[in-house]
């Protein structure tokens, strides 16, 4: 994990905002059903996207950022991608965090 580039990550209030709702997508996301009948696959983009209010290319930005430091995991799924928080990471970012 480069920390520099996480805490960069994390230095957009979208981006946070995101990684919170992709906690409990279940309290986050009224339409929220799981793909696949599998929880475990995350969120679609799209349900993201109506969230925020964002258009769909800067939301795929924020989560590709995200992705690529390691903070959420993609799983694609037919046509539509599905995000969800990497807690092994976060958990390692937070500890990192206690011991400076």
């Amino acid at each position: 994990m480069d920390q520099v580039e996480v805490f960069k990550a994390l230095g957009n209030k979208n981006r946070l905002q995101i990684l919170i709702w992709l906690k409990s997508p279940e309290e986050h996301f009224v339409d929220y059903v799981p793909a696949c009948g599998d929880a475990d696959v995350g969120v679609c983009v799209g349900h993201i996207q109506k969230k925020s209010g964002l258009t769909q290319s800067t939301i795929s930005e924020y989560l590709a950022v995200l992705h690529r430091v390691g903070l959420v995991s993609a799983t694609r799924v037919g046509q539509w991608t599905y995000y969800k928080r990497k807690e092994e990471t976060i958990a390692a970012l937070g500890n990192l965090i206690f011991t400076l």
